[in-house]
């Protein structure tokens, strides 16, 4: 079979086969289809801010005569309309259409004033279009003034039975007052909703002078849910000037103080496009999976306002650490974004900045001037043509009614006779007998005379740009009036407030603060008991039997505990996970990856100190920050590296008055030298803190040299003895030392 070139395809490819490269039929099939949706579905117009389906719905019921002073209809009225003369879609997507233009969370200025159930802001759905009715606003009104004096062009609908308009006047600023998202091929746009008044304030400015700055007028987003954009005036404005962007919106929270040193937080206004219920689902789950352990409670006492009650845990919480941790982890905080992605007047699609819309809109609404202009002046001609002939009428009437009576044909005569055109001819033949006690010569002039001033007027109009200019700062100062910051629909609804990006929450502002009291036993046991209990108490110091006590110490639930093991490696454990205090409490090694062959060293508070001294048992150490050795995962972090057959010895605080090392060796030797010795590091082998002939270190510590050392004498009489002399032991870092004072403790501790 002969090849058909792609351009010889018939209007109708579904008759006959055609040979034809795939990749070509489906490429050219799926352009015709994007451009469709890009044009014809999915983009509204820069100058009416409508897509095809808001514009016809709002058609169909102008047509239905559903203005804001007569009564509702049915919206399956509107929707049958709607599908069956101008949009052959599904009904459900035509309603759903005509259910957002209802709903005042979802639109700035709504076009349809609902009756029934449109949904609400928990984000429940409208009820089905029998059970609704609707009509138009008055916002609507004004986005259509002007269809019927020639403003717009129009064309046939789908089945060439019916004409719409390819746009709508717009007297409006509908594009940016309302806003539009929405979804193309390979293109979206997203355009938040503004203030109208800011947005006519800008427009007349631009009128005279295209270079204006709209952001002198408009401040930012204006939310039909009210709300704060909290970004900074620099990112509006880059924001504004690129057509791209985004902005950060925020809940309006308020702190309220109860009665007796308490608090809670209502929340009043929430971002635009969050459904409450789905809302309070989130903080609910915030609370279930403990991801916001500060929050308590949440509750929804809303009724035609939004109201959120959020009960802390404890008064103690603080409550801007509250509402960060908010802003974080829910929609509460939520990023509204500008994609200000329109149709051109040609039918072009194109990211335009803020003032490329705003000039764009007001060019449109020059074309409509001028259109409105030329279509009153044609009626002007057409009345004033009627008027000479009514004239000419009655200062002939007796001639006019004799050719009427004696005459056939009395229209030709009459045009003969009268030199009348064709039009006033028939005029005049088509008056009713009642009519002619009506014409009066005087009443006829003056009515002449006017509509002569009139049409001089208009003709001076469009042959000035000076006065359309000025025409059209009249026109929209009037609308201006209408939905300025007075008027309960124009008031400003959102708060333009730069403010902090939400912090990290910290683990302690994620805790309440209680105190404990942790044990780990010698086994690897560990628990919390709650408060700081009497550690020589028997009742606290319980274990199995052939275990005992390894370590003991007073936290507070927000603590990180450091575990040092022998194999020189550090483990962190927050205080609030550790098992509580009934029982023997759970193997520590559960938590964390250590082998059960490796020694537990060191178990204390993070906060025990900024600084800790490590060492080994060959009596090689370092000095190493206290938050350089917090692990973050379960493996540890590897702090010392003892070299072959040594191990870590032992983890002690460094306080910051001390200024010296004491070490002991396991043959008794005392050395002490200056802390400054001893380098600071974050991980390694470490220097020789000792010298040994035989044995290893068995003990080290940090003092305050000029206090001296001392240590308990042992017995029941709790004596405890001081060296405050130390000075035959001061060396240099890595000598051997002498022999401890008398009455040192025989096990080498100090």
């Amino acid at each position: 079979m002969a090849k058909t070139d792609l351009t010889d395809f018939p209007d109708n490819p579904a008759v006959g086969t055609f040979d034809a490269p795939f990749d070509s039929a489906l490429s050219e099939r799926y352009l015709v289809y994007a451009l469709s949706t890009i044009t014809a579905r999915s983009l509204p117009d820069v100058r009416d801010g409508l897509k095809p389906v808001h514009r016809r719905l709002l058609w169909a019921m102008r047509l239905l005569r559903l203005d804001p002073a007569s009564g509702y209809k049915k919206c399956a009225r509107v929707v049958g309309d709607v599908i069956g003369k101008y949009h052959p879609h599904g009904d459900q997507s035509v309603y759903d259409a005509m259910v957002r233009l209802a709903q005042d969370f979802a639109l700035r200025y709504p076009l349809v004033d609902g009756q029934g159930n449109f949904g609400n802001i928990d984000g429940d759905n409208a009820a089905a279009y029998r059970y609704t009715e609707a009509r138009l606003t008055q916002v609507a009104i004004d986005l259509m003034d002007g269809l019927d004096e020639d403003a717009t062009e129009f064309r046939p609908t789908y089945n060439g039975e019916e004409q719409e308009p390819e746009l709508l006047p717009g007297a409006f600023p509908n594009l940016l007052a309302n806003g539009a998202s929405g979804i193309a091929v390979g293109m979206a746009t997203s355009i938040p909703p503004h203030n109208a008044a800011e947005l006519l304030d800008a427009a007349i400015a631009l009128v005279d002078d295209r270079t204006a700055d709209p952001l002198a007028f408009v401040k930012g987003p204006d939310f039909p849910t009210g709300g704060l954009v909290v970004d900074a005036p620099a990112i509006i404005a880059e924001a504004y000037a690129t057509g791209r962007g985004a902005f950060r919106v925020r809940a309006r929270i308020e702190k309220v103080t109860e009665k007796g040193g308490g608090w809670h937080l209502v929340v009043t206004e929430i971002p635009y496009g969050v459904a409450k219920g789905k809302l309070i689902e989130q903080l609910a789950a915030l609370i279930e999976d403990k991801k916001l352990p500060i929050l308590a409670d949440v509750r929804d006492e809303s009724d035609e306002q939004v109201r959120i009650v959020l009960e802390p845990r404890s008064r103690t919480v603080d409550a801007q650490v509250l509402m960060d941790g908010l802003f974080r982890l829910s929609d509460l905080e939520t990023r509204v974004p500008l994609n200000l992605n329109v149709l051109d007047k040609d039918r072009t699609p194109r990211v335009m900045s803020l003032r490329e819309a705003l000039a764009a809109w007001v060019d449109h609404q020059f074309v409509v001037l001028r259109r409105r202009t030329e279509h009153r002046l044609g009626k002007i001609a057409d009345r004033l043509e009627l008027l000479g002939g009514y004239i000419i009428a009655f200062l002939n009437l007796d001639r006019v009614i004799e050719i009427i009576r004696t005459e056939d044909e009395p229209k030709p005569v009459m045009i003969a006779e009268f030199t009348l055109t064709d039009r006033q001819a028939e005029a005049i033949l088509n008056m009713r007998l009642r009519s002619l006690r009506k014409l009066e010569e005087m009443e006829l002039r003056r009515e002449r005379d006017a509509l002569e001033k009139e049409q001089g007027e208009l003709t001076t109009l469009l042959g000035s740009e000076a006065r359309q200019r000025t025409r059209l700062k009249r026109d929209l100062t009037k609308i201006r009036d209408r939905y300025g910051a007075e008027t309960p629909l124009g008031r400003r609804r959102t708060v333009i407030e730069e403010q902090a990006a939400a912090r990290d929450i910290p683990l302690e502002a994620m805790i309440e603060r209680e105190p404990i009291t942790v044990i780990l036993s010698e086994r690897g046991w560990v628990r919390a008991m709650k408060g700081h209990v009497d550690l020589s108490a028997p009742e606290t110091m319980k274990f199995k039997e052939g275990d005992g006590p390894a370590f003991a110490f007073h936290a507070h639930t927000t603590d990180k505990l450091l575990l040092a093991a022998g194999n020189g490696r550090f483990y962190t454990l927050a205080a609030d996970k550790l098992p509580g205090g009934r029982g023997f409490g759970e193997p520590v090694r559960a938590s964390i990856d250590l082998d059960g062959s490796v020694p537990i060293i060191a178990f204390l508070r993070a906060a025990a100190a900024q600084r800790l001294l490590v060492a080994a048992s060959d009596g090689r150490g370092f000095i190493v920050p206290a938050a350089e050795v917090v692990a973050e995962t379960r493996k540890g972090k590897t702090v010392m590296t003892p070299r072959t057959g040594a191990r870590l010895m032992l983890v002690r605080p460094v306080s910051a008055a001390d200024d010296y090392v004491a070490v002991i060796g396991d043959n008794r030797k005392l050395a002490v030298f200056p802390v400054g010795e001893l380098p600071e590091m974050t991980r390694g082998q470490g220097v020789q803190l000792q010298r040994y002939r035989d044995g290893g270190l068995a003990d080290a510590r940090t003092l305050v040299f000029a206090d001296g050392l001392s240590w308990a004498m042992g017995g029941a009489t709790g004596r405890v003895r001081t060296e405050t002399d130390l000075t035959p032991w001061r060396t240099a870092r890595g000598a051997a030392g002498r022999m401890a004072p008398t009455g040192f403790p025989r096990d080498n501790r100090f």
